[in-house]
């Protein structure tokens, strides 16, 4: 038995030292709809908050590290100590499971094989289903193990080790396949589909993205219209590039349901989930699509024609399929974060061999300072992903229930990571990380979809900025009524306007990490305490400055969510750091490295990031940029004319 994952992906961002690249790629600009649909989506979340003044100010309840630091505050309940929630006995079940499951990928698995059938071998598939690999998350008495997802992330780490392919065809068919039906499945419905898809008897897949719809999930065309009689919905539609999609047999069907207001009469279309069994008959898989990596797993359409769902396998509210959607993806991003420390850690370790091994100008390239500067950052990159992984994992197995910008979080880290360390090491490896025999261009070639599927990169950083601001947007509402009854809120507005006037004038506004932090680290949590009082003034400016129309500045909410990144980054490795230090672990002073370097680069990139908010050469870059950008768009291509005039 053993993890899987679920996947997303994006656009790789520049995690280096600023000295060495301090630019990072800017998003190319979509629609104002995605943004506006996440600004929505989080006034939604926030509009059950009580209504008194001094107990309303949305972040204040929060437990979330996220959603506080884009208020600059710091709380850290969730983050310090380094969390630790494996009690004794399921400790010892995992120790008794890693073992199997390693062995299992090195000596059973092939993933060149795999790579070069464009399937995963059937023995390894048996192996799997015997090992209860399909069920990690099932419970118990459904026929699965009913790991935590602590107990998960482990497993699929190691699997992200060995195979992304493998990874795929596991993450595709737990983490998001019938995720929504342990999520928001009746009794009725558990009952009736986990134990046979906890055994691999039956395979899932996730059906949500069409020709015309890929971040934008409201656009779907699918319907279900529901029969007169009420007894069943009648399901039309397509959907391309699902995972499994060839070799499923229950779906998570997204479509579109016709819904009469009871109070108005009017008639909308509302997302609803379904579970959709092969078996119903109307549903066909195209061929596998070819695809540049992750061969091994199943990609295809999935046609669904007159399909009769029973009106039981509606799952959850009939409307309420973008609620489904977002938290089958919520709940399963802290995996893929699991899954790529473990592709880090094996990549690192191929690039280390070779850098003890090689030997030119009379040395081991180890010795050299370029070699040393890669093998460092690789290094740090894996520790930060790995450290994100199990902070979250942790978080969700004590009862957190605010995880949604975390996680996203570490979905564009973990997936851009991944990427800069394969590619620095078959640099390192030279010609022979090149060639096919080393493994790394397949590992590469896999590795390039997770900034893609499952939400871009580049949408999930305007999640992060967006949810992230409109929490902070909330909290100045619930400022502005105080001012209405100064008397009754005094001490609240008196607190406030002290911190203003302090973060104005450059001064601490109180916020610590002392007490939090090894003393050894003192310096790293200072810079970490600044970073995020200077990055909760700054997302004030912008609110105060643009107000609901900072949806459409994607340049400035993309260096908004950078800095976000950077920040939870920063707390996490600070975190699991202090915890090393103060357990006196063996690893302790190289942890003390790995935090304090990336804190000190972090903090110079997060510098980097807020001061482009402001400056006026910013905003001539960013203009120009989108006047670039209009004139290759509207030519064509590349508007200037070959340099040889022909």
């Amino acid at each position: 038995m053993f993890g899987v994952w679920a996947v997303r992906v994006l656009r790789p961002r520049s995690w280096r030292s600023p000295v060495c690249c301090p630019v990072m790629h800017d998003v190319h600009p979509y629609a104002t709809q995605a943004p506006q649909a996440v600004l929505e989506k989080a006034a939604t979340d926030t509009a059950a908050a009580k209504t008194g003044t001094d107990r309303t100010i949305v972040g204040m309840e929060s437990k979330s590290f996220a959603v506080n630091m884009f208020r600059g505050q710091v709380q850290t309940e969730q983050v310090f100590p380094y969390p630790s929630v494996l009690n004794e006995e399921q400790e010892q079940i995992l120790r008794e499971l890693v073992e199997p499951v390693s062995r299992f990928f090195q000596e059973v698995n092939d993933p060149a094989a795999n790579d070069s059938l464009e399937k995963v071998e059937d023995s390894t598939m048996e192996g799997l289903k015997e090992m209860g690999a399909f069920g990690l998350q099932v419970p118990s008495e459904l026929g699965g193990l009913g790991l935590t997802n602590t107990q998960y992330a482990r497993l699929v780490e190691i699997v992200g080790m060995h195979d992304l392919g493998v990874g795929i065809t596991l993450g595709a068919h737990q983490s998001i396949g019938f995720k929504g039906i342990l999520l928001f499945g009746s009794d009725a419905q558990k009952k009736k589909y986990l134990p046979k898809l906890a055994t691999g008897e039956a395979i899932a897949a996730f059906c949500l993205t069409e020709p015309g719809s890929g971040s934008d999930a409201a656009s779907i065309k699918a319907t279900a219209v529901r029969s007169d009689c009420g007894q069943y919905y009648t399901l039309n539609g397509g959907k391309i590039w699902i995972s499994n999609g060839g070799l499923a047999d229950i779906f998570t069907v997204f479509a579109k349901v016709p819904v009469k207001d009871g109070a108005t009469g009017e008639v909308k279309d509302k997302i609803t989930t379904f579970i959709v069994e092969r078996g119903f008959g109307g549903v066909t898989s195209g061929p596998p699509e070819k695809k540049m990596g992750i061969k091994a797993s199943n990609t295809a359409e999935v046609h669904f024609d007159e399909v009769k769902v029973p009106a039981e396998n509606v799952l959850g509210d009939i409307g309420g399929g973008f609620k489904v959607a977002m938290n089958i993806l919520n709940n399963g991003r802290f995996g893929m974060a699991a899954a790529l420390s473990g592709t880090m850690k094996g990549v690192i370790a191929r690039a280390v061999d070779h850098a003890a091994n090689r030997t030119q100008f009379g040395n081991k390239i180890h010795n050299y300072g370029a070699i040393q500067e890669k093998v460092a950052h690789m290094a740090m990159l894996q520790y930060v992903t790995e450290s994100m992984a199990y902070m979250i994992s942790a978080n969700m197995d004590s009862g957190a229930t605010e995880f949604q910008i975390e996680a996203a979080i570490s979905k564009i880290f973990a997936s851009e990571a991944a990427w800069v360390v394969a590619d620095e090491c078959i640099q390192l490896l030279g010609g022979m990380g090149f060639m096919k025999d080393a493994g790394v261009e397949r590992v590469m070639r896999d590795l390039r979809i997770f900034r893609i599927f499952e939400g871009t990169n580049d949408i999930l950083r305007l999640f992060v900025a967006l949810n992230g601001i409109q929490t902070a947007g909330n909290h100045l509402k619930v400022l502005q009524r105080a001012l209405k009854n100064p008397v009754g809120n005094a001490n609240l507005l008196i607190g406030e306007i002290s911190k203003r006037v302090k973060r104005k004038a450059g001064l601490s506004t109180g916020v610590t990490l002392s007490d939090s932090v090894h003393p050894e680290l003192n310096p790293s949590g200072e810079l970490v305490v600044k970073a995020i009082e200077r990055f909760g003034g700054c997302t004030e400016v912008l609110l105060l400055k643009y107000g609901k129309r900072i949806v459409d500045e994607q340049f400035l909410l993309k260096r908004v969510a950078d800095s976000a990144i950077d920040l939870y980054a920063m707390v996490v490795v600070l975190s699991r750091a202090s915890r090393s230090l103060s357990q006196r672990q063996a690893s302790a002073q190289h942890e003390k490295l790995l935090c304090e370097t990336w804190c000190i680069e972090a903090y110079a990139r997060i510098t980097d990031s807020l001061d482009s908010l402001s400056s006026s050469s910013a905003k001539q870059v960013f203009k120009n940029m989108r006047a670039i950008s209009a004139a290759v768009v509207s030519n064509g291509g590349t508007v200037t004319p070959h340099p040889l005039g022909f």
